[in-house]
């Protein structure tokens, strides 16, 4: 059986130049990542939708999940098979080693099973119990040019921000009422999606609601147990430079390539706490999952008491599903699936500025707070970057208030607390297509009185 360490020191094969990898027929660790990638896309695709009252099969996540995705696994992806039995699905991999294998649990979504896993010898993961109902957000007549609103969310659909891109969903809030809504065949209201990178913000969103409860402080060193002993330098990186980005630590890749644990069923207390200082504490801006994986383990004790399900209950998200690692971690860098609505009640959190139905969520100036570009930005792009937000501030026709969530295949949160605005888009979108949510969002702001 290949050790979980193993795994994630073959693992970085995966980071190889596709030219290379054409070159080399693919490791053991290679087909079991992508074997792992499937059944974990699969099962929470599936049992999300199931869960959230809508239907998707496997059929429908091949033709849209497992497509366009990482070219490299998916060759390995298209011949490989899902097996669904019950709350498992699994996809072989090897004649001589077992399938990989991912379990649902009511509540919680899926988890990718460890390599070798054997059927039934997982930890005990109860069922978790979730709000049921909650008011629909309500829907109103836009206040603005109708007909330009409407053409701007046709084009989101027809490739006119971006060829080759995939929509399958936007929603439209003004005045916390949905003037825009339409999704792809296969998708709708129900239907829940991963949000990659936009779980960053649902942590730190979390995060800030552990602070309004006295629970947790920015300023002061994140509790990582592994960097406690005596001498250890990272003991002095606080919860704010690992939400910013600016740890000044190092990894095998900058980026969202944390496929070990995404995808291998390595654990997120495993992998993200042993890398070294590459710069000093808030010095330098490098984006990587690890950082927000570590915020995450910095507020983990809260979780007995709070789990991220209780604050996503409470803004009426009853379709969104953390999902956690085999172990327990919850990886809120990426590993949330949730539906267009929902990510929209999260907006409207913000524009409220934390405040939900008259109670106070998140403190007063946070969302000032994440939104600030205070620390290291990234040196190239469009986007400046707060706490665990991009900031949308120099995108022409965008108000310089803006801010936004984003992730991987074009899934995309834009707050406008100026216009009293959200704007979600999903997608699927394929690899090296982009999504220009800047022009998206200048148009249907332009739409809007």
């Amino acid at each position: 059986m290949m050790t979980l360490s193993r795994f994630a020191a073959v693992a970085a094969v995966l980071v190889l130049p596709t030219a290379a990898l054409a070159q080399t027929p693919p490791s053991a660790s290679h087909r079991a990542l992508a074997a792992g990638y499937k059944a974990l896309t699969v099962c929470s695709a599936v049992h999300t939708a199931q869960e959230a009252g809508a239907s998707r099969t496997p059929a429908s996540v091949e033709a849209h999940e497992l497509v366009g995705i990482y070219p490299e696994l998916q060759p390995l992806i298209a011949d490989m098979k899902a097996e669904r039995a019950g709350d498992v699905v699994s996809v072989a991999w090897d004649a001589a080693a077992p399938p990989r294998i991912a379990t649902y649990t009511p509540g919680r979504g899926c988890v990718i099973e460890p390599m070798g896993y054997v059927v039934g010898s997982a930890p005990a993961r109860a069922p978790l119990a979730r709000r049921t109902s909650a008011p629909e957000l309500p829907s109103a007549a836009p206040r603005g040019n109708a007909a330009a609103l409407t053409g701007a969310v046709e084009r989101a659909f027809n490739d006119g921000f971006g060829a080759g891109t995939k929509t399958t969903g936007v929603v439209v809030l003004q005045n916390g009422r949905i003037v825009a809504e339409h999704y792809a065949p296969d998708f709708g209201p129900h239907v829940p999606q991963r949000t990659w990178s936009v779980a960053k913000s649902l942590a730190g969103t979390l995060i800030g609601a552990a602070v309004q409860r006295g629970e947790a402080d920015v300023k002061a060193p994140a509790a990582i147990s592994n960097w406690r002993g005596p001498g250890d330098p990272r003991g002095a990186i606080t919860l704010e430079a690992l939400m910013r980005m600016a740890s000044g630590l190092t990894s095998d890749t900058a980026g969202n390539r944390t496929d070990a644990l995404y995808f291998g069923g390595t654990a997120a207390d495993e992998q993200a706490p042993g890398w070294p200082l590459l710069a000093p504490v808030g010095s330098t801006y490098r984006y990587a999952n690890n950082d927000t994986l570590l915020a995450v383990m910095a507020i983990a004790p809260t979780f007995a008491a709070h789990p991220p399900a209780e604050l996503f209950d409470r803004l009426g998200m009853r379709h969104t599903f953390a999902e956690t690692d085999w172990r327990g971690n919850y990886i809120l860098s990426s590993q949330v699936w949730t539906t267009a609505r929902d990510l929209a009640r999260f907006g409207q959190l913000y524009v409220q500025d934390g405040v939900w139905e008259g109670e106070r969520v998140l403190p007063e100036g946070w969302r000032a707070f994440v939104s600030t570009p205070s620390g290291p930005q990234p040196s190239t792009g469009a986007f400046g970057y707060g706490a665990t937000f991009w900031v949308m501030n120099r995108s022409e026709g965008v108000p310089a208030d803006a801010f936004a969530a984003f992730g991987n295949r074009g899934q995309y949160v834009v707050i406008v607390p100026s216009r009293n605005v959200v704007i979600v888009r999903r997608g699927e979108d394929p690899a090296g297509k982009g999504f220009d949510v800047a022009a998206f969002a200048r148009d249907v702001l332009a739409a809007l009185d």
